[in-house]
């Protein structure tokens, strides 16, 4: 027989499923952004169509205003013709005079938008008009076209032009009209002629095209920006929702849920108290776990705990009265023995943090369990529970067995008495229902519990207990010693400790002591570590069998039960010595 500690089991949560919900969260900000940006994006469409609407409408207005000025060209050229051939006829030019002609008609710039009858007098006969008078009226034409450049100035101010392009007119910027590209050669002066390129401008596609292929442009970066702000914000809110509201506090906060709360309403509750940051996210976080069964009831929360560790505490249920919150808990694990009670005394259970200490120590605690005049008060204030304690020359510590495993709470007043008392107090609770029919079966409650206390060790569930329990009674009704390493190694003190199967085929059962149940027939003095209300259910009720041996598979944990050695013995070579081999 070995000793098998049980299994314990662990839940854990998955980092991969709390990241989902933070990207859902994030994709559905993203979504409402995205809709947002589409709206933009219409808009500015809608901007773009009017702009090329615009522009357009000032394109036909320029055409017309070229047609009408051609048409003013072309008039002033029939009059000046008509003027210069009334002169050659009614002044009778000479010949040289009338050679002048083809000179006065390229000095003259018929391009240009001027009115050549002011040119001739209209209140004087044309008779009188000399032929010296046409130097003047070569004057006066390069005078009406300095009026016309001013007069061209004057027409595009009122189109809206660049200041520039108002003061020059041999310049014509548009960049106030929508990024419109309109490109015009400056005119150059050579010899006295005038050279004037027209005007290249870009065709309403192609201005259209360049005008959607910055938007688009301006668009995507937009879109990309607001979606990488969007997920990291997003990310940076739930984590810091999950997260503790502050992992430095000590203090507890009192809250109470009312009956019949639901996740969103505990999740206000929460927030309004502090413990959380935000209660959308606890609704949202605990739906998306699939987290239930919630109570109601008073509760002492800290804002260094987790959502976790909140969801936690508010599924084992709260207190019907508010109640102080506790500074610390001690955790007593079942079958630990005094010396590992001992360790666990030290160290605070509430915080996963293995530093935070208890204010107790070891060695006070063991000094404890041997102070006579404070097993002396137990056993007057619990005598149903320590009537019948094995003696101080039998038993290592008199209490070994008797404080029940469970997780204690502490206070800053509690003192170490206070705490082994809570212990002592609670296995009176707990054996209370079962003294009568302990008293009934003519056994006394350390035999129930020495006995218990190897059935906790040898047994991992509660069909185990009960058969290996009736194999510890059949042997006892027929005087066979119980033969439990359990006890062996509880007195080598190495109860609690792992040891190698190797260790165990090799255990020394010939050691002289009152626990060596290999050559004393009976009970221990009494129990070798604090069994668990199970093992005691076992040992008070076992089950109703002949079996007198057992043996445990060292590879699976398998309980192979036999009435004879020769069974027996089988079963340990097949489970036992060829795993060893």
């Amino acid at each position: 027989m070995t000793d098998n500690d049980k299994p314990k089991a662990q839940t854990g949560h998955s980092f991969k499923e709390q990241i989902l919900a933070e990207l859902e969260e994030a994709n559905r900000l993203r979504k409402i952004r995205e809709e947002e940006l589409r709206q933009k994006q219409l808009e500015a469409e809608e901007a773009a169509k009017r702009t090329a609407q615009l522009l357009a409408e000032y394109e036909e207005q320029k055409r017309l205003e070229e047609l009408r000025t051609t048409e003013e060209r072309e008039e002033l050229e029939r009059q000046a013709q008509a003027a210069l051939e009334d002169i050659r006829v009614e002044n009778l030019v000479t010949d040289q005079e009338i050679e002048l002609e083809p000179d006065l008609s390229e000095t003259i710039d018929f391009n240009r938008d001027q009115d050549f009858s002011q040119f001739v007098p209209q209140d004087e006969p044309l008779e009188l008009v000399q032929t010296q008078n046409l130097s003047d009226l070569v004057g006066l034409a390069d005078l009406q076209e300095e009026e016309l450049s001013a007069s061209e100035v004057s027409t595009n101010h009122g189109l809206g032009l660049a200041p520039e392009a108002q003061t020059n007119p041999e310049i014509f910027s548009s960049s106030n009209r929508d990024d419109m590209v309109e490109q015009e050669e400056v005119v150059a002066f050579e010899d006295e002629d005038v050279l004037e390129e027209e005007p290249v401008y870009l065709s309403k596609q192609e201005r259209t095209d360049h005008l959607a292929r910055r938007i688009s442009r301006g668009l995507i970066v937009a879109i990309l920006l607001v979606l990488l702000i969007t997920a990291f914000f997003g990310y940076r809110y739930v984590q810091s929702g999950i997260n503790p509201a502050d992992k430095t506090s000590t203090d507890y906060v009192q809250v109470e849920i009312p009956s019949g709360s639901g996740n969103k309403m505990i999740g206000q509750v929460l927030e309004q108290s502090g413990v959380i940051k935000s209660g959308t996210i606890f609704n949202y976080y605990t739906k998306f776990r699939n987290y239930t069964n919630f109570q109601s009831g008073y509760y002492n929360l800290q804002k260094s705990m987790s959502l976790d560790e909140i969801v936690a505490e508010l599924q084992k249920g709260g207190t019907a009265e508010p109640t102080r919150p506790a500074l610390g808990k001690i955790l007593v694990t079942e079958g630990y023995t005094i010396d590992q009670i001992a360790q666990a005394i030290t160290s605070n259970a509430n915080t996963k943090d293995t530093t935070d200490k208890t204010p107790f120590s070891k060695e006070d605690f063991l000094a404890l369990m041997t102070d006579s005049s404070f097993i002396n008060k137990m056993v007057q204030k619990y005598p149903n529970l320590l009537a019948d304690l094995p003696s101080t020359t039998d038993a290592r510590y008199q209490l070994e067995g008797y404080l029940f495993p469970a997780t204690y709470n502490y206070y800053e007043e509690t003192t170490l008495e206070e705490v082994v008392e809570d212990m002592i107090a609670t296995m009176d609770s707990q054996l209370s229902p079962y003294y009568d029919q302990i008293a009934a079966s003519g056994k006394t409650v350390n035999e129930v519990l020495t006995l218990a206390s190897l059935v906790e060790k040898e047994g991992s569930t509660d069909d185990d207990r009960k058969m290996i329990a009736s194999v510890f009674y059949n042997r006892l009704a027929e005087n066979m010693p119980l033969q439990s390493n359990i006890a062996i190694l509880y007195a080598m003190g190495k109860l609690g400790q792992k040891t190698t199967l190797a260790e165990d085929a090799a255990i020394d059962t010939g050691i002289a002591s009152p626990y060596n149940i290999y050559q004393n027939p009976g009970l221990m003095p009494g129990p070798v570590d604090s069994p668990s209300l199970s093992a005691i259910k076992a040992t008070i009720a076992p089950a109703n069998t002949n079996y007198l041996y057992f043996v445990a598979d060292v590879k699976t944990g398998s309980v192979y039960y036999a009435e004879t050695y020769e069974e027996h013995s089988a079963n340990v070579e097949k489970y036992v010595n060829s795993q060893l081999n």
